[in-house]
């Protein structure tokens, strides 16, 4: 577990990273907080929203956001086209006359932050081909297995599935998704603060480095020493049990689901200054976290509007038994 003094130094430097993304991301604080605690849990998003919302400036700002001097990150976007390839995304072997052996020819995917832009654009066999990597952390072709960089995680956009000409995810793929967040429209004020001073164009080019990569990766470690209570465990436990027993859904969490929650609860501690997780850490988690990994018996009805009924009575039975 942390100490104090680690717990406010972490938290500092959670701040830095957290204010150096709002200067380009404005007045949306809640989404920013959500998005780091994914990425210092080393997890991977998914954003849907609306075109023009600024998604794909989300994840350039991030990769802004980390280095130094010394090392600097590496990331890639891939735009998801209809005939895109998988060898495009997770590089392939080619024959080298020279030597008279193959040589690996790496893929945008053996990045630091990878961009996967609109990722319901292209076709399941392509979605797939990001599932090894970004459950192993390897990648594996022909007999050989390579490893991307740390930090290492993906930011995916899509629009909104009703859109023209798109791909639905399938549950294997959205399973590895440890959080789904919608950055929605700007308020007045940011509104009119992006249209004086454009910071997609103009900020964004001379954004520093809020923290290095070894901070970052101390962070990411410093997340899952975050103390939760047993308590909150079987909390989680029953929330995600619940979603497989529940008339409403025909598919439920899966066990990756219920890890990704409590390591999600642990790193938002983190970013909120705490060295424990709480009741509402996992209250505000429960919905962008497992949502969208549900399958729904009648689509009228809402997966959020259940799921949150159930988190909330389950949270609220464990106030009852404090």
């Amino acid at each position: 577990m942390n100490t104090e003094a680690e717990t406010a130094q972490n938290g500092e430097l959670v701040r830095a990273l957290i204010e150096g993304a709002g200067k380009i991301i404005r007045g949306k604080r809640e989404f920013l907080e959500l998005l780091s605690a994914c990425i210092l849990a080393r997890g991977h998003a998914l954003l849907e929203d609306n075109p023009g919302t600024g998604k794909t400036t989300v994840a350039k700002t991030f990769a802004a956001l980390i280095g130094d001097g010394e090392t600097k990150i590496r990331f890639k976007r891939i735009q998801f086209t209809p005939d895109l390839l998988p060898y495009d995304i997770t590089g392939v072997d080619i024959f080298d006359p020279e030597s008279r052996s193959f040589r690996f020819m790496p893929g945008p995917i053996l990045s630091n932050i990878v961009l996967a832009d609109e990722i319901n654009r292209t076709t399941p066999k392509v979605q797939s081909a990001l599932l090894e990597v970004m459950a192993e952390r390897q990648l594996t072709i022909g007999n050989n297995t390579h490893k991307p960089p740390e930090p290492f995680f993906v930011i995916a956009t899509q629009n909104p599935i009703e859109s023209e000409g798109t791909f639905p995810l399938p549950a294997a793929q959205l399973d590895r998704f440890m959080i789904k967040l919608s950055l929605g429209y700007p308020d007045r004020d940011a509104e009119l603060s992006i249209l004086n001073d454009t910071p997609a164009e103009l900020d964004l080019l001379s954004l520093e480095p809020a923290l290095s990569v070894d901070a970052f990766l101390a962070l990411q470690g410093a997340a899952q020493q975050i103390f939760c209570h047993p308590l909150l465990r079987e909390a989680i436990a029953d929330i995600v049990r619940e979603t497989r027993t529940h008339r409403a859904f025909t598919l439920g969490a899966s066990p990756r689901a219920a890890l990704h929650l409590l390591s999600l609860s642990k790193a938002l501690a983190l970013v909120r200054g705490r060295a424990y997780v709480i009741d509402d850490d996992i209250a505000q988690l429960a919905v962008p976290a497992l949502a969208h990994r549900l399958r729904i018996r009648d689509t009228k009805s809402g997966a959020s509007k259940i799921l949150r009924e159930i988190t909330l009575e389950r949270i609220g039975a464990l106030k009852s038994f404090c």
